[in-house]
């Protein structure tokens, strides 16, 4: 087996393709996690979060400045769970050297087999052997810069390489991110590919759903990552460089410790990376906004661990950085809590679902959504403004809700601000006009289902209630 080294010295710098931040973003970006604290790094499972949810500032922000969010939460007093377990941690770097294991054998005969059958096969030893370079360096600017050069001489060489955790950069909002992908192997014929190792197992040649898409997601930011090295690498050796949109996915067969693998097409997750991650303001342009003395430190004590700053200033901070919180954000952020508590209190659709927001058009508080469904005309059985509980005999002049108005795409539109004053009144919304219609079916529902009544039953009870189950009423015949 040849061992690729090159004892030259790499200097710490930009990445390949590329950009540092200014040093005044830098030392903006400082002040925001305090000084003395290290800036959190930023892997490939936060970042394809990140790219779900780009019109999170307070997410974009907090993650381009390293700050420790799960810290943070445990000073706001809404801490979460989400992670990776250690039993999990430590069972996947156990299976992770298995695959690897006599200088990745096991993991290029996998690559071959799944991806590139035509190519030779990779020798144990002589000029067709497997390469593995160093890529150990001073920092991840260091080993970025020193995995940009190996990737570009292994593809100079022609041969089958493997690198072996290398580390790789991402602009994320205009501030770069290094994420660590498990491993890329070089190919004969110049073409890269990503291999995500994954501790869940593959059974009868199938493995879970949801476990496979975010191991999609992430494979698809190191392909991001690599765009812009192999772009370099083509430019100086001369061959055509491509990065496979097909990614190595390997995991244990069945129910055993044996490795397998399955080749995954993530040109849908490329895609849809690619463009959330365009869509990011800049991290400079969200701190700008900030008021002055902004700051995320957390003011820890001598033991490195108890916050000592007051949670109130904590709070003040992070509620000056708009969020866009979705109940997906639950399994995919450690603020998850704290910015669904604050919707909750705002009463914001969002903690709703994106799906549900996404059909309320411009109403924006839960509020204003039951504001606009209630009917409150003259012939309801209630008070103006309250939700008709019964048939309504006539529908009121200025009352859409009973009527064939259209509520499709065709409906017309209403005010620019369909939430001002007279939205509860009766706007041309569709989205109001919607759920005006949607309770008077409901209350026409609730009245058809009701039991008539006679001088001898009492009162009126309906058959069920919001407040309870329903109410059993004896049959004409039984009575």
């Amino acid at each position: 087996m040849n061992v690729f080294r090159d004892s030259r010295a790499v200097a710490a710098g930009p990445p390949v393709g590329q950009a540092l931040p200014s040093s005044s973003l830098r030392q903006r970006l400082s002040e925001l996690r305090g000084p003395g604290v290290r800036p959190r790094s930023l892997d490939a499972r936060a970042l394809a979060a990140l790219a779900a949810n780009p019109g999170c500032r307070r997410r974009a922000l907090l993650d381009g400045a390293g700050v420790d969010k799960g810290a943070l939460a445990g000073a706001l007093g809404s801490p979460t769970g989400y992670g990776q377990s250690q039993f999990a941690f430590v069972r996947g770097n156990a299976f992770e050297a298995r695959v690897k294991a006599d200088g990745g054998a096991e993991l290029l005969r996998l690559v071959r087999e799944r991806l590139d059958p035509g190519s030779p096969p990779p020798e144990p030893e002589g000029p067709g052997a497997v390469a593995t370079p160093d890529l150990s360096a001073a920092g991840p600017e260091g080993r970025a810069a020193r995995t940009a050069l190996a990737l570009r001489e292994a593809t100079a060489a022609g041969g089958w390489t493997l690198l072996d955790h290398p580390m790789l950069a991402v602009d994320v909002a205009g501030s770069p991110a290094y994420v660590e992908p498990d491993a890329v192997v070089v190919h004969p014929d110049g073409s890269w590919t990503v291999v995500e190792i994954k501790s869940f197992p593959m059974i009868d040649g199938s493995a879970d759903a949801a476990k496979v898409g975010a191991a999609a997601r992430q494979a698809a930011v190191y392909v991001l990552a690599l765009e812009p090295v192999a772009a370099h690498a083509a430019a100086h050796t001369g061959r055509a460089v491509r990065v496979r949109d097909r990614v190595l996915l390997v995991c244990p067969k069945d129910f055993s410790n044996l490795p397998t693998a399955a080749p995954v097409d993530i040109r849908k997750q490329l895609a849809t990376t690619r463009r959330q991650l365009a869509r990011l303001t800049r991290v400079e342009e969200i701190a700008a906004a900030l008021p002055e003395g902004t700051t995320f430190d957390l003011r820890l004590a001598d033991d490195g661990k108890t916050p000592t700053r007051p949670a109130q200033e904590l709070a003040a901070a992070v509620g000056a950085v708009g969020a866009a919180y979705a109940p997906e954000c639950l399994a995919a952020c450690e603020l998850a809590f704290h910015c669904r508590k604050h919707a909750r209190q705002e009463g914001a659709v969002e903690a709703l679902g994106r799906g549900v927001r996404g059909e309320l058009g411009g109403l924006r508080t839960i509020e204003e959504v039951l504001a606009a469904a209630r009917l409150g005309d003259p012939g309801s059985d209630g008070p103006p403004g309250t939700p008709c509980e019964g048939p309504r005999a006539e529908a009121g002049p200025g009352d859409t809700a009973g009527s064939d108005a259209p509520t499709g795409p065709d409906a017309p539109t209403g005010p620019d601000d369909p939430t001002g004053p007279d939205a509860p009144a009766g706007p041309d919304d569709p989205a109001v006009l919607a759920l005006r219609r949607a309770a008077a079916l409901r209350a026409e529902a609730l009245a058809a289902a009701a039991v008539p009544r006679t001088p001898a039953d009492g009162p009126y009870v309906p058959r069920a209630t919001a407040e309870g189950p329903a109410v059993p009423h004896p049959r004409a015949e039984e009575a």
